[in-house]
Formats: C-alpha cells, structure tokens, sequence
C-alpha cells in the first residue's frame, strides 16, 4: 500500500489536496479486516451523533419548565446542591423562571407531548426508512438524516435568540427531526450486519452498541456544559456536530463488501461474497448493481422470530426512554441525603445510567453468543430490571453513593436487552435462513423491530409527562409492569431455545457412547 509521498504531483491550482487524496484512497487495495474496522468506528461516531442530539433534550427540560427555584450556575462536574432561595434569585438571569409556553402549570405536559411528538414520528418514519435503505444507497441515505438532523436540532436551539415562545414551533421542528432521525438505526444496522457474520455477532454488537450510552453521556455533558450561556447552544452545538459526521459518512463508509469488490472472509458466512482478488473497487464508488430483491414488508413481519422480539422491544424500549427523556429531571427533584442536586448536576450525574447500558449491552452480547440463545438472555435481563427498578426508587435517595450503584445496576439491566434486540437479533433476523441467502432485509427487519419499539419509546415519556405530576412510584410501577411483559412476550422463544439445547445436549450424549464402543471395537 503506497503513503501520500506517491500521490503524483499537481499545480496549485488543480483539486484540494483533500480531494486528490480520497482518488488516492480508491485505488488502495485494502483488507476485509481494515474495511470492518472503518465500518464499525464510523457508524459508531454516526449513532453517536444521533443520541447526542436525541439527548439534549431531557437536559435541557429544568431549564425550560424549573417549577420551582432549584436553578443555578454550576462549575462543571462539581456535585452542587440547592437549598438557599437567595442564591437562586441571584442567578435567575441564567434561566430565569423558563421558557414560555413550558414555563406554566402544564409546562411538564407540554414537555411530555414534545417528546411523544418526536418519538411517534420517529417510529412512523422508521419503518419508511427501513423501507427506503434496502432499496437506496445506504450511504447517501444515512448522509441526508444526518444533515437534516443536525439543521432541525439548530432550528429548535435558534428558538431561544429568536425569542420563539410558540409552543407549535417547537413542536413542528421537533417532529420533522424525529422524521430525519428515523434514517440513522436501520442503515447503520444493515451496514454493520452485511460486513459481520453471525459467528460473535453479539459479542461484537454489543460493544459497538455503545454508541447509545455514549452519545447519551456526551449529549448530557454537552447540553450541561453550555446551558449556563443559554439553552440554545445546547442544541445547536450538537446540531452541528451531527452534521459535520454526516460528511464524514459521505466520504469514508463502505456499505457493504459489495460495494468494494471485497471477499467475504469464512467465518461471514450471512451472505454469498463477490468472488474476487482482495478489495480493489474504489472505497467511495456507488455501490454495485445486486440482483437480489428487496423483502416486503408484510413479508418481513412473517420471518420467525420478528413479531416476538419486536412487541418486545416495545416494552423495552418504553423502559429505556422513559429513563433517556425523565432521569435527569426525576434526579433534580428527589431529595438525596434530604438535598436537591441542581439541573447541571443531575444531568452528570444521570450518565451513570448510561454507563451502565455500555456494560449491560457488552454483558448481554457476550453471554448470548456464548450461550447461542438470545432469547433467554434477553429475557432474564429484563426480568432482572424489575427488582432493580423497585431497589432504585425505593433506596436510591438514602445516601448519593447509593443512588450511584443502583443507577448504575439499573442502567446494565434495562439497556442489555435493548442494546441486544436491536442489534445483534435485529441482524441475526435480516440474515434469516428462510430469506436463502437475500441480503436486501436487514434495513427492512431492523425498521420492523425497531419501530415497534419506538412506538413504546413515544408512550412512556407521555406517560410520565402525566404520571410523575402525581406519584413518581406509580411511574416506577409502570416501568416495573412494562419490564415484566416485555420477557412474558419471548416465553414461546425462550422454550423453544431450553428445547433445543436439551436435544442437543441429548444428542451429543448419544454420540458418545457409540464413538467409545467403536474404540473397544479397534
């Protein structure tokens, strides 16, 4: 492989030395290995960016619906509490007494029916995008929601220069975002899926899955950061960087083998690879003809296994968003040790949730490959996450180290199963045996499942938006419920993964004595 010092030299005036070295780059003949790696960190930085965006808003709720004089300016990453009346007044220039229309007695509501607008668009939106990646150039696909991301989350942040106080304005650019982050799960799923097999697929997608709690936790830091100089540029600094990745998507990211003149390696073994000599298409040419079509939706839904896991995910996800759009404010308004923490602080302090779902998603992949069954590990997880959601609420407000662990227990069991569903098992169905080798499902399926989730991601923040103005346990006990019947739904698959492994189990058994007799036999 040549180094820049071969790149031919041009007059000044010729194409940016940038563009002369993306030509270079088409005519590197690089490894299936080094392809899956550029893969993997790209679409990790992609969804990275997306829950970054998707966060700020939850951070930003105190600011714009306070309800009562726990806001201040706070230093960064300094545990701060508020409960002298003088000192918020003196900075109620930061915030203020919020932001009209959310600053009223139905403030809370309004924010909960922002967030259920933006989550039933996305899911809306997601099975079209599903629908559009298996038949587009995921590539280009992928570029387009992330620019149009990036420009609708500015819009909502431009809402605070502008002095916009009409609650329809945020409302409309809120869903159109939602729309334009519809794109972003089905195609980074599908691209990932067409470039690994089966063989550690959850292990690997578990760990790329971080991307999740890792834009949650830079979105926190990010919105936490710069609320003391205005809301706004808790969106639109997101806004932007969602954009610029957007390019970089456009200009690096291999969407398949395919698409690169690759081979598939042995143990890839999802799909028949393009036979060949090693990677020589260009990394930035349009992807390649394939003669393969594109699964239907209904005929998607009728895959095994898709209609489980995805009622499922519902539930899950309801769960997890629930947490992703309220903990922050539910943090800021309980007492911990008999003290409030500030916004700023709660929003720190809310990552630790997320941290959690980085090694509940890695723990949920490893265990499901080892074990070669999905369904029993996503169901334990979400059986686990009922006693951990019940040991949160009713002791996580005695001591702050306590409220720390049992976030971090929380955070572990409630996002396994949802970082495992929506990768690993989304993957494993767009690959299904009975789609003989079509490789034009994963974007439709992941759609499919995830959808069916985002539409409980919408119901659970409305809920609350209602619920916690009441009784933040009768939110809990929700949660609790939501949990329970999400593992009920994969029982069927649960019991037929036990069935199979004991027939295996018996079968090997059965091996073994015969392979000894004809030992005895030699």
């Amino acid at each position: 492989m040549g180094s820049l010092c071969d790149l031919p030299a041009e007059p000044s005036y010729s194409k940016p030395r940038g563009i002369r070295f993306l030509e270079y780059t088409k005519k590197a003949k690089l490894s299936y290995k080094t392809h899956q790696a550029i893969v993997l960190i790209v679409t990790f930085l992609a969804y990275t960016s997306y829950h970054a965006t998707r966060k700020t808003t939850s951070i930003v709720k105190s600011a714009l619906d306070p309800q009562s004089s726990d806001v201040g300016l706070k230093f960064p990453w300094r545990i701060t509490y508020l409960s002298a009346p003088a000192e918020s007044n003196r900075l109620s220039w930061v915030i203020g007494d919020g932001w009209a229309p959310f600053n009223g007695s139905d403030g809370t509501a309004l924010l909960g029916e922002l967030d259920v607008a933006f989550l039933a668009v996305y899911a809306f939106g997601m099975y079209f995008s599903g629908h559009l990646g298996d038949r587009m150039n995921l590539r280009i696909f992928l570029m387009v929601g992330m620019v149009g991301t990036g420009l609708f989350t500015s819009l909502f942040g431009a809402g605070y220069w502008a002095k916009m106080h009409s609650f329809y304005y945020f409302l409309i650019v809120q869903m159109i975002a939602g729309l334009f982050q519809s794109t972003g799960w089905p195609s980074v799923v599908a691209v990932v899926g067409n470039w690994f097999g089966k063989k550690k697929r959850g292990l690997i997608m578990g760990i790329w899955n971080a991307h999740t709690s890792v834009g949650n936790i830079t979105g926190s830091l990010i919105a936490s950061a710069l609320l003391s100089y205005g809301w706004g540029w808790s969106f639109v600094v997101p806004g932007l960087l969602i954009a610029f990745i957007g390019i970089v998507v456009f200009l690096f990211l291999p969407v398949s083998p395919e698409s690169v003149g690759a081979d598939r390696e042995e143990d890839e073994v999802d799909f028949p690879g393009k036979i060949g000599k090693g990677i020589t298409e260009p990394l930035l040419a349009s992807d390649t003809e394939l003669k393969e079509k594109a699964v239907g939706f209904i005929e998607a839904w009728k895959i095994p296994g898709v209609a489980p896991f995805a009622f499922c995910l519902f539930f899950a996800k309801l769960v997890a968003y629930t947490f992703l759009y309220w903990l922050p404010y539910y943090i800021s308004r309980t007492a911990i040790e008999g003290k409030y923490l500030s916004n700023e602080t709660a929003g720190k302090l809310s990552t630790i949730f997320d941290v959690g779902g980085v090694l509940g998603g890695i723990l949920a992949g490893y265990i499901s490959d080892r074990l070669d069954a999905r369904a029993i590990t996503a169901a334990t997880f979400m059986y686990c996450t009922i006693p951990a959601l019940y040991f949160y609420r009713s002791y996580g407000h005695i001591s702050l180290a306590m409220n720390i662990v049992l976030m971090l227990i929380c955070g572990m069991f409630v996002n396994g199963p949802y970082a495992l569903i929506t990768t690993a098992v989304s993957a494993d169905l767009g690959t299904h045996s009975s789609l003989k080798g079509n490789s034009k499902a994963l974007a439709t399926v992941t759609a499919i499942i995830d959808g069916t989730g985002s539409v409980g991601a919408a119901i659970g923040p409305l809920l609350t938006g209602y619920i916690s103005a009441k009784s933040w346990s009768a939110v809990f006990t929700l949660l609790m419920a939501a949990a329970l019947v999400a593992g009920l739904l994969l029982t069927r698959l649960v019991v037929a993964e036990v069935a199979a492994r004991i027939s295996k189990s018996r079968s090997q058994e059965g091996c073994q004595p015969r392979s000894q007799a004809a030992e005895l036999d030699v």
